[in-house]
């Protein structure tokens, strides 16, 4: 192969696994304070997208991150309708 660097591999997509990765952790966010089961949702889909295209251990942090902030934002959501 020509002049390629060590740690590159062909065909690798990093770069993409970070960024799902990252909105991922935008959706949890958004979880909280928009709309849960959307953002959640989302999030956790993007989290799985992000560890399996090789972000391993951030994109299962993500992923559960999304999963937590529906929660959170469920309850939220609940607690200021039932007030």
């Amino acid at each position: 192969m020509a002049d390629m660097p060590n740690g590159a591999r062909p065909g690798s997509r990093g770069g993409a696994a970070r960024v799902c990765t990252i909105i991922a952790f935008v959706f949890a966010v958004l979880a909280i304070f928009l709309s849960p089961l959307i953002f959640g949702v989302l999030g956790l889909i993007l989290g799985i997208v992000g560890a399996t295209l090789g972000d391993k251990p951030l994109g299962w942090y993500a992923a559960g991150t999304a999963v937590l902030g529906a929660v959170i934002g469920v309850l939220i959501n609940v607690a200021i309708i039932n007030t």
